[in-house]
């Protein structure tokens, strides 16, 4: 692998980098992009709100603190978030406001230099580069008879980064030593957690806008290493595909694959979750590749659409079905958008009908007196008779919402009044 010398003309440019970090377009982009990105204080308590004012109190000092390389960052806040699906908890790392403005400013100037070195088959976290292209070129391969894949998971992969090995990569590329300073010392920032701060060796954990970027230097070694090989194989952040044509071949690049990681790079292949399979076995970027390079939603991908559905929907949550309606909306809309390539239109229309029924399950609940659910249904159209023996039933709210009462009082043209939106009908109109 070619790697950059003190005396390669292209690394000799980077010696003053922190100087086009601390010019004031780079570092008014940066606050703009903190603000948008909005975000929780981090261990000082310092909200984005209250950035201007430190700035204007302590520009001089920053901006001298960053150009002789003496800046210290402080510890970032440790917080741990379920895995989707139930799979353990997941360890975020949040900065400090004014750390994420560094970093950003940073990321602005090592960004437009690494990413055009970056494999083609790297997908995640970069710009004009997404999870759909991924998906697509996933595809192209899969159609011409790669309907194998070497699904390789690497174990907390934020968590366990060689610190030393990414240094190495970032000074491959990097001449100027006083932003190599800085960014070892965001990666050796201390994790403050239920009030006790501990020291880290190893990791770049999520939640700060550099790390996206040193996941990518580092995980460029694997790309060209199958490029080298010359595999068909798409990465997104720390998910790896390769696609071959046999189970034998992909047992070897699997052996291969986990030397590598193992040895050159330091990280630890989940045995457990990686495997060789027949593509439709397994899913890449919550979708399933089916014969012939057909796009489908993993079945995982769909219990999670039900769980998050579950909570928006919940009968004691104390809020109107307008509110709901427009959460709803905003996480559904989202969610077809992002399977829109996906040949999903069953399961879309089983999911429509299975959302309004949520949806008749809460309407019913808030009513929730014999008497009142009659009046309700009768003044929807329903004959009184018929509302009286719907509301005496005695069934449970989910099999009251499936009678053909409840069906006829809030029919589908109820739902359209109240603007829910209909995952078939978006479906369609993503795919004119």
């Amino acid at each position: 692998m070619q790697t950059l010398t003190a005396s390669d003309p292209a690394r000799a440019l980077t010696e003053r980098l922190m100087e086009e970090v601390c010019q004031p377009d780079n570092l008014n982009a940066a606050y703009r992009r903190v603000k948008e990105n909005k975000g929780a204080p981090g261990v000082d308590g310092m909200a984005i709100a209250d950035l201007p004012a430190w700035i204007a109190e302590h520009k001089q000092d920053f901006i001298a603190s960053l150009l002789d390389g003496s800046y210290q960052p402080q510890p970032v806040r440790g917080v741990q978030i379920p895995k989707p699906g139930g799979g353990g908890m997941r360890q975020l790392g949040i900065p400090c406001v004014i750390d994420r403005l560094v970093q950003q400013a940073i990321l602005q100037v090592l960004n437009p230099l690494l990413d055009p070195t970056f494999s083609a088959s790297s997908y995640g976290f970069r710009p004009g580069r997404n999870a759909h292209q991924a998906l697509l070129k996933a595809k192209e391969y899969v159609a011409e008879g790669r309907v194998i894949v070497v699904d390789i998971d690497l174990e907390k992969f934020f968590d366990r980064v060689n610190h030393d090995i990414l240094m190495a990569r970032l000074a491959r590329r990097v001449a100027d030593k006083r932003l190599l300073r800085i960014v070892r010392r965001f990666l050796e920032a201390g994790l403050m957690q239920d009030g006790v701060c501990v020291a880290r060796h190893e990791g770049t954990p999520q939640g700060g806008p550099l790390s996206p970027l040193l996941a990518n230097l580092l995980l460029d070694d694997l790309d060209k290493e199958l490029e080298r090989r010359g595999h068909c194989f798409c990465r997104y952040a720390d998910d790896c595909n390769v696609y071959v044509q046999s189970k034998a071949a992909g047992e070897r690049v699997m052996a291969s694959v986990t030397r590598f990681l193992e040895d050159v790079l330091r990280l630890r292949v989940n045995r457990q979750k990686s495997a060789v399979a027949f593509c439709e076995e397994r899913k890449f970027l919550g979708h399933r590749l089916l014969g012939g390079g057909e796009l489908g939603i993993a079945p995982v991908s769909l219990e999670r659409a039900k769980q998050r559905i579950r909570q928006i929907t919940g009968r004691n949550r104390g809020i109107g079905i307008e509110r709901m309606v427009k959460e709803l909306n905003s996480y559904l809309d989202g969610w077809v958008r992002y399977y829109r390539y996906a040949a999903c239109k069953t399961h879309l229309r089983g999911l429509d009908g299975w959302v309004r029924r949520k949806l008749r399950c809460v309407r019913l609940k808030q009513c929730k007196w014999t008497k009142t659910i009659c009046d309700f249904l009768h003044r929807q159209g329903v004959s009184l008779r018929n509302a009286w023996l719907t509301a005496l039933s005695g069934k449970g709210w989910w099999r009251l919402a499936g009678t053909p009462s409840a069906n006829q009082a809030m029919s589908n043209q109820w739902f359209e009044k109240l603007g829910l939106v209909n995952l078939v009908q978006r479906y369609e109109s993503l795919q004119a």
